[in-house]
Order: C-alpha cells, then structure tokens, then sequence
C-alpha cells in the first residue's frame, strides 16, 4: 500500500511533458501544471496547453507555483517518506536494548543522569514518587553514558555553560566556571532548535528568491530574443525601402536615357524619311534631263523645259542630337554627387551619421500621403547647392571631381543653336532644379532690410581705436585649405584658382567648398580682426566650429549650427546660420572687421570706412573654440587678413 501511494505521489509531482519530476513549476489558467523551461519551449507559433489543448489567444503570464515547488523538494530531500504516509524501504535501524541497572532482566525505561543509572518502569517510580528525587532530571534511556559524563570530574553534566558553549558538572561550576551563565541542557537544545528552525526558513526564503529571479531573468532572456527579432525585422524593412528606392531612381533614369534614345531616333527617321523623299523627287527630275537630252530633234529639245525640284537647293546636314536633356544630365549628376554623398557618410561612425544628414532635425516623409510607401519615404535633405547646374557649382566655390558629370561642348563659331543645347545650359538650375527634385530650398527664411534689427548694444559709439585694443594676428590653415584655393607666402591672402592644387588629403580639408579656416580658435575673452575683399561679391566671412564638416553637402558656411558667416553673394548681402538666412542692407565697404566676445557670446561685424560701424551680430553659445572661417565663390574675388596695430 505504501508502495502505491509513493508512485501516486509521484506521478501528481511529475511534468507531462519531459516526464520528470516539477522543476520550477508553473500553473496556467486551464489549471495544469508543467516545468516552465518545458512549457516555454513547446510555445513556438500558437499559446495551447500540452495537456488539454486549451488555446491562448496571446501569450499566458507565468508564476511560479510555491506549494507544488516545496511539495517536490520535499519529496526529493525527505529520507522517510513519513510525513505523506509512507515507510521506509529499508528496515528501520533497531535501537539498542538498554537494561535496568537494578533488576538487569527488564528493559530499562529511564535513565537518570544523576544517578547514573536506567530503570525499568517498576524500579523508576521512587524517583517519580519521591520528592528526595524530584531534582533528578529522567531521560530516555542511554546505552553509553559516558558521553553524559564529565571527563575531568567524573560527575554527571547537569549544565550548560554559555560563555564556553559547553555542557558541565557541579565541580565544574564550582572551580573554572564560576560566574558564567548557566542553563539547563534542554533549555539549551529549544533555544538551538529554535535557531535551526529560523535558519531553515530563511533558506527556504532564500531559496524561493533565488528561483524567482532565475525565472524572470529567463524570461527577461526570452523577451531580449523576441526584441532582437523585431529590431532585425524593422531594421530589414526599412534597408528593404532603402533599395526600393534607389531601384525606382534607377528605373526613372534608365527610361529618362530611353526616352531620350526614342526622340533622338524619332528625329533621325523623320530626317531619314524626308531625305528619301528628296532623293526620289531628284531621280524623277534626273529622267526627265536624261530624256531632254535624248532628243534628237534640234527644235523639240530647245522648246523642252527642263526645271529642278525646290529639294535641289537643301543642305543636307545631319541633326544634332543629344543625351543632354534636363532628366539625363540631373540624374547622371546627382548619381554621382550622391554616391560620393554615401561615401563619406558611411566612413562614419553609426552614431554619428544621423547628425551628418541633417544637425538637429530628423528627416521628414513627404507631406503628399500620411503612409508614405518606399518611394514616398523620409529622404536625407541635401543641400540644393548640389544640384547646381556644373558651371555655376564652381562659380559658387564647389568643385566636384574631373569627369563627374558630362562635360560642356567646346565653343566653335557661329554655334549659338549648338550653344543652346549644350548639357550644361539643360542642367537644374538652383531655382527650380532643386523643388523639382524634391528638395528643400536652400533658403529658409528672408527679412526686409529696413526691417534687420541691431541689438542696442551695437548702436553704442566705438571706435576703430577701441576694437584695436583687442587686435589678433591671423593666418590662414593651409591643412583647411580647399584644393581650389590659392593661399600666399605668408598665408595672408587667399583667392581661388583655375585647377586644383596637390594639396594633400586629410580629414580637415574641405572638399566641397571653396573654404579656408584661420590657424587659431578662441574659447574666452575678446579678439577682433579686419578682412580686405577685392569686391564686395562672391566671398563669405565667419566663424566656425573645429568640428563642422569638411566632406559632406551641409559643409557650407552657415548652412548648419556649428557655423555663422555674412556672405555677399549677387550684390545681396546676407548673414547665414542654421541654414537660415537674413537679408542685410548692402554695404560699400570693402573691409569688415569681426569682434569676437567669448564671455559675452557674441560676434559682431562692422564696416570699416572710415567710421566704424556695427552691420550686424550672432550670439554664439561657445560650447567649443571657435575659429575664423572664409568662404570665395570667384576668381575674381580674394580675400586678406590685415596687419593690425593696437
């Protein structure tokens, strides 16, 4: 029966699934119970129970099932499966047989430390009846009593010293433990059993925290996987919308190619076509001369009239024609630009290459569909600059690589249809080319002149005298130089070239822009210097951070956060920050010089003719050194840094 009652037991303790008694034992609402490691891998696709097929339409919270989980550990650790009715296997180990010390024929019942000796129930009663006994302390009877015997005195172990955590005699008490605290050996025995008890449930607390935490980091595990696979599975998606994309790019410049194969081809038919009607109309006027002059007749051929078809007198000269149209050349170009685009930005770190599309903004989906499929998806914005028609990107200062892009027609004489047609007059121009595209005008915002506000503390008097107290002498940074850019002996003065110099690369040159840094930056105090323009157009004076980008299409001054400039620009005068514009009074002056108050967060420009005057003003955060900055958009513009005294 016991035997029975073990397997049934069991069999309530064992998980249905690995067929092995409960680890971690988990209860679900169906009310079954399984091992959560054995439950959670049989969940893949659908939530059903392995017992009773119930179907869970999202995934069950899982608790771990305490009473179940003590019931198996109880099962697992107990010698005697006592405490669920069922005896040992193995025989019980028999006690030994004590004796009574009087009559030595019946077993002994008690035994008495004191004494030293075990009775049988017969020869026990004095010492139950008997008040001259009452201080004997009776006991279950002992086989050895040696060990309840004190081996220095030979006298029973009444006591319990608990300074020594020993047990002692009377002697004892008498002579080294004298003074100690004393209990009786069994007062002793419920404070330690009481101790152990405490002990066993702070393990079995312990024990249960443990499992606990074991289970939610599993579970904390099993939601990092399924994270993983949904950030996969987004990041596969939008690299997916990525190649759409450019497939669809792709496409809609191969058939702008197409479309323009199919007009050229049209037009070289409809040349063709004509031709062979020219010469159909000369071979019939051709028979009709072979037959005048087959007249032999000498009146019939002078009476004959012999007339030439007007074709006689067209020029037969073949059309021109082109793959120079706006869609092909604005797509061979921006291929290129964006490829190189690309480049540089996947040289970056990930975390940084956010900040190289746009500084502080995130790249907006088109407003045309509140879902914006792959076509229709957030796009980088690139500076419009880059769509440039060719001939007006290296007027302005930026210069692609040789052989990007197609290459403009010689001149020859007396060519101007020839002239018009060319590729470079059919690029995008800045204007439309750049909204055609899709993209954002380069400017953002622009003020009236009258309308420019100068802080009041610019409109104070100050005199050229006052700025040259804070005088600093500059030169350029030849290791910032743009290829194009022409620097002096001295690096002083600075102009734009015909063709690149042989500049050697490196991560502070710009390569875009025709731009040049100053060799020092300034993090406190005040600093002022003056610039000499041979003419107050195409050039750009500003400040810049050490960290604004060399490489990339937000390269120009003032077209991004870690730069500010005034910039003359076709007779307009304007100061630029962010990729914010506002519109300046024009001025006369062909030198400006640039005070720069670090502690006040300020950089102020005036227009040096003779009286100093304020023009304008950026408040700058100087989170980081900043360092004068130039910009020439011409060759026929320059730039120098005066010699200033204080």
């Amino acid at each position: 029966m016991a035997e029975k009652n073990k397997k049934d037991m069991e069999e309530e303790l064992t998980c249905s699934i690995c067929l092995s008694l409960f680890e971690i034992p988990v209860t679900i609402s169906c009310g079954h119970n399984f091992c959560h490691d054995c439950l959670t891998s049989s969940w893949k696709e659908s939530y059903d129970c392995p017992q009773c097929r119930a179907h869970f339409p999202t995934r069950p919270e899982l608790k771990k099932n305490t009473v179940l989980s003590n019931l198996v550990e109880k099962f697992k650790n107990c010698s005697s499966m006592t405490e669920f009715g069922f005896e040992k296997e193995e025989e019980a180990v028999k006690k030994p047989i004590v004796m009574c010390d009087t009559c030595m024929s019946s077993e002994a019942a008690k035994t008495c430390p004191t004494c030293m000796a075990s009775f049988c129930l017969e020869h026990v009663c004095p010492h139950l009846d008997n008040p001259n006994y009452r201080a004997h302390q009776l006991r279950e009877p002992l086989a050895d009593m040696s060990e309840h015997i004190c081996p220095d005195h030979h006298k029973p172990m009444e006591f319990f010293c608990v300074e020594h955590s020993r047990c002692i005699c009377k002697l004892c008490l008498q002579q080294v433990h004298k003074g100690c605290t004393l209990k009786t050996p069994d007062n002793q025995k419920a404070l330690k059993e009481s101790d152990c008890k405490s002990k066993l449930v702070l393990l079995d607390s312990k024990i249960e925290n443990t499992q606990t935490t074991i289970s939610q980091m599993t579970e904390a595990q099993r939601k990092l996987k399924e994270s993983v696979i949904n950030r996969k599975k987004m990041l596969e998606a939008e690299y997916q919308q990525i190649r759409e994309m450019l497939h669809k790019e792709e496409r809609e410049a191969m058939n702008a190619v197409d479309r323009q194969l199919q007009s050229g081809e049209a037009k070289y038919t409809n040349v063709i076509k004509r031709l062979v009607q020219n010469i159909q109309q000369m071979d019939t006027a051709k028979d009709t001369v072979s037959d005048v002059l087959s007249q032999s007749d000498t009146l019939a051929f002078l009476q004959s009239s012999v007339e030439l078809p007007s074709v006689v007198s067209f020029e037969c000269i073949p059309p021109r024609v082109t793959l120079d149209s706006k869609d092909v050349i604005g797509a061979q170009t921006f291929v290129v630009v964006f490829k190189d685009f690309l480049c540089e930005l996947l040289k970056k770190p990930v975390e940084t290459r956010a900040a190289m599309l746009k500084p502080g903004a995130v790249p907006k989906a088109s407003s045309k569909s509140s879902s914006p499929g792959p076509s229709q998806a957030a796009r980088p914005s690139m500076d419009p600059s880059l769509f440039f028609d060719l001939g007006n990107l290296e007027k302005m200062g930026i210069f692609l690589p040789k052989g990007t892009g197609p290459q403009p027609p010689k001149k020859k004489p007396n060519e101007k249809k020839v002239k018009a047609a060319a590729s470079m007059e059919n690029l995008l121009d800045f204007s439309t080319g750049a909204q055609s595209k899709g993209c954002k005008p380069e400017q953002k915002s622009t003020e009236d002149p009258e309308t420019s506000s100068i802080p009041p503390s610019l409109t104070s008097c100050v005199t050229r005298h006052d700025l040259l107290k804070y005088a600093t002498v500059l030169t350029f940074d030849r290791k910032t130089a743009h290829r194009r850019v022409k620097l002096s002996e001295n690096l002083t003065e600075a102009s734009v070239m015909d063709e690149p110099a042989n500049y050697p690369d490196g991560p502070a040159r710009f390569s875009v822009c025709s731009q040049v840094l100053a060799s020092k930056g300034f993090s406190r105090g005040r600093h002022y210097w003056e610039v000499k323009m041979s003419s107050n157009n195409y050039v750009a004076i500003g400040l810049s951070y050490k960290s604004m980008d060399r490489k990339g299409p937000t390269s120009r001054l003032g077209r991004n956060d870690q730069s500010w400039c005034v910039e003359w620009l076709t007779l307009k005068l304007s100061a630029w920050h962010d990729n914010s514009e506002t519109v300046l009074a024009s001025l006369s002056s062909k030198r400006v010089g640039v005070l720069v108050d670090c502690d006040e967060g300020t950089a102020t420009f005036y227009s040096i003719a003779g009286a100093v005057n304020p023009f304008y003003t950026f408040s700058i955060p100087f989170v980081q050194a900043v360092y004068p900055a130039f910009w020439i958009f011409s060759n026929n513009s320059s730039l120098a840094l005066c010699k200033l005294s204080g």
